[in-house]
């Protein structure tokens, strides 16, 4: 990355700005914006976030946000209410109150002298959200957005039921949300209500869970803040932007090919990072962009961004898998219009013969064992770590595998492949899952992208059926959004399995699935002869100033008892330990995960999660532990969390959770 010491206009930066809710609730802002801002005013860009931007955004707010103020525009960072330096209470996800409060942050800006009154809203992940609900809502000023690693559908296509299954993120999520959320304020802000902030937040902290296993289907709560309930309330503005190795890789093309609004899609290699800072490399000049959107758009200037293609899509070459790679080989592909006419479909049949052109039956059966999935990594990588899929060759031993013949070409697939299975199932429950693979002439398998089902929604996520056994029915669904080169001499290869663990919650049963007959429909595209788009390369202001204690490290492995057949996926990841040389914070966590199963019984299913963090300054300190653990029965699921937490020595709050849920369709 280029470091920019040198910036068109010399900033200032507010660390404690306290914004007034119209309730009375006051909100923290850290804000970066030109010195000569109130006799020059600039707009306003806000990212508004649950993320704590005094020790946990702020290293990817110091390489970023001082760089947009010194280009004209006045960056707020703003804690969410409840959650770092704010007051107030935080309850759950996309809230009412969230958005409310996003516009009273435009309402209190609009009067300040170095605000012009036009706004824009970024972010990435949550912030991707909000930007888009914010955005839905139309408030005054709001022109428009940038939404990284984002969703359009919070059910099928957040952390919660992806096609149905129950994404064990949920757990993973909620844990982290608790050991995050129940951190103190920092006193240096705030000396005389800290404490008192600080115990309100922890008598009133949820486990998430709970109110996501309350809702088991596509109800109202999840329609809540889904993009695509109404796309044509969408009337600002829309730059997104994701990556092939993130969980949210497909609102790039919903949101391009469902938005009448200006919308343009930028999709890179990259996992659930900015894309300057982001790997598998190549980064790309995102702020450079982000200006060139912002002036635009909020500043009337004759970028070009409105004539920009559609779609800059980054098509990555094969390469054998590994759980980490920095860099993925490819080149960058523009496509003027979305969704594209360059793009044709191409359908293979699932025959006893393999993938082929021609129709016939296959009558293949498949009961994957409860510990299938265990290549499949994470759902969203985060770590700079093991977290990739690998080598999918255990997984595809365990399925029921459909090969097509060696590629005399090589083939670019660009989009969404879709399958479609008539099928039976010997059980009233039962879950696919269809691995798209790209088999290279030693045999080593590398996913390219997946998709699953829950079977019982077959027909409705918001109404489930259970399945009436040996019934043959229909389904069809979109596997993941890929932009992927398959070279000449290799295969392609369609793995269909019925568990996915640690990926999804199993059903109570091993399930025999029936494959009658299917098809996959592939996105093709012409062989990209060079590359069609350049990005400016990345750049930033200084980077984060610390002093590192103690380096983060993420590691995975799996171990299985060959006596008992248990398995069990362990996996850390540290954040390090590090002080702020500004304001002198110092921070570290670290986090461990056990995911057990026996392959021969889904209801052995357990996970443990762990979260301890520290935080303090001098002679102050502070620790919290939170604790989550899940199992199941036929039934209903059994949940428990623990919160404790320190100051010092002195164990200041502790508080457990346990609850038992009926399943409903899981």
């Amino acid at each position: 990355m280029r470091i920019k010491t040198e910036l068109p206009r010399p900033i200032n930066v507010i660390e404690d700005q306290r914004v007034l809710m119209p309730d009375g609730c006051e909100l923290s802002a850290r804000i970066w914006l030109p010195k000569d801002a109130d006799s020059n005013p600039v707009p306003m860009i806000l990212e508004h976030l649950p993320y704590r931007k005094r020790d946990g955004t702020i290293a990817r707010d110091e390489v970023s946000l001082p760089w947009m103020a010194g280009h004209g525009y006045a960056c707020v960072r703003v804690d969410m209410r409840g959650t770092g330096d704010s007051h107030g209470l935080h309850e759950d996800e996309y809230t009412q109150q969230e958005w409310e409060d996003a516009i009273s942050v435009m309402d209190w800006a609009r009067e300040q002298p170095w605000c012009d009154g036009a706004f824009g809203m970024q972010g990435i992940s949550w912030g991707g959200f909000n930007c888009l609900q914010v955005g839905a809502l139309k408030p005054k000023g709001l022109k428009a957005i940038i939404s990284i690693c984002s969703t359009v559908d919070r059910y099928a296509d957040d952390i919660h039921y992806k096609g149905g299954s129950l994404l064990n993120e949920n757990l993973g999520w909620s844990a982290q949300m608790l050991a995050y959320s129940s951190r103190a304020p920092d006193p240096a802000l705030a000396p005389n209500s800290w404490r008192e902030m600080w115990q309100e937040r922890l008598e009133a902290q949820p486990f998430s869970l709970e109110t996501w296993l309350d809702h088991q289907t596509r109800d109202d709560f999840w329609k809540h803040g889904s993009i695509c309930e109404d796309y044509s309330a969408i009337e600002v503005a829309v730059l997104s932007i994701g990556g092939w190795h993130d969980g949210y890789r497909n609102t790039i093309n919903h949101l391009v090919s469902n938005i009448s609004a200006p919308v343009k899609g930028i999709i890179g290699p990259w996992i659930h990072k900015y894309p300057h800072i982001a790997e598998p490399k190549p980064a790309i000049g995102f702020l450079q962009e982000a200006k060139r959107w912002w002036d635009h758009w909020l500043k009337d200037a004759d970028t070009g961004v409105e004539n920009d293609p559609d779609m800059r899509i980054y098509v990555m070459d094969s390469v054998k898998p590994k759980a980490w790679l920095p860099e993925r080989p490819g080149r960058w592909i523009a496509e003027t219009q979305w969704p594209s006419p360059n793009i044709a479909n191409e359908v293979l049949h699932l025959t006893s013969a393999g993938l082929s052109h021609t129709a016939g039956d296959c009558n293949a059966s498949v009961c994957s064992p409860a510990d299938c999935g265990a290549t499949g990594g994470e759902y969203f990588p985060f770590a700079y770590g093991p977290e990739f899929p690998i080598d999918q060759r255990g997984d595809d031993a365990l399925s029921s595998c459909f090969d097509g013949p060696v590629l005399e070409h090589a083939i670019d697939l660009v989009g969404a492949a879709n399958i479609s299975l008539k099928l039976s199932a010997d059980k009233p429950a039962a879950q696919v899952a269809v691995r798209l693979c790209d088999v290279f002439p030693d045999g080593t398998s590398a996913m390219i992208a997946h998709g699953m089902l829950n079977l019982q929604h077959r027909n409705s996520h918001e109404f489930p059926e259970a399945i009436v056994p040996d019934e043959v029915f229909d389904v069809q669904f979109d596997l993941d959004d890929c932009g992927y080169r398959v070279p000449a001499g290799h295969k392609l290869r369609v793995s269909v399995q019925t568990n996915y663990w640690p990926f999804l919650w199993p059903a109570p049963e091993l399930a025999t699935v029936t494959i009658h007959n299917g098809s996959i429909d592939l996105p093709k595209r012409p062989l990209a002869e060079g590359d069609e788009w350049e990005f400016e390369p990345a750049e930033g202001s200084q980077p984060w100033e610390i002093e590192t204690h103690r380096t983060g490290r993420c590691t995975r492995t799996r171990e299985c008892d060959l006596e008992t057949g248990e398995t069990v996926m362990r996996i850390s990841n540290g954040d390090g330990h590090v002080t702020d040389l500004k304001h002198g914070l110092s921070t570290s966590s670290v986090t461990h995960e056990e995911w057990r199963i026996n392959g021969d019984n889904p209801l052995s299913a357990k996970a443990d999660i762990r979260w301890f963090t520290t935080m303090g300054r001098d002679d102050w300190q502070t620790s919290t532990e939170a604790k989550a653990s899940m199992t199941a029965d036929a039934s209903a699921f059994h949940i428990k969390a623990e919160l404790r937490t320190w100051e010092g020595d002195d164990l200041v709050f502790e508080r457990s959770f346990q609850r038992s849920i009926l399943r409903n369709g899981l």
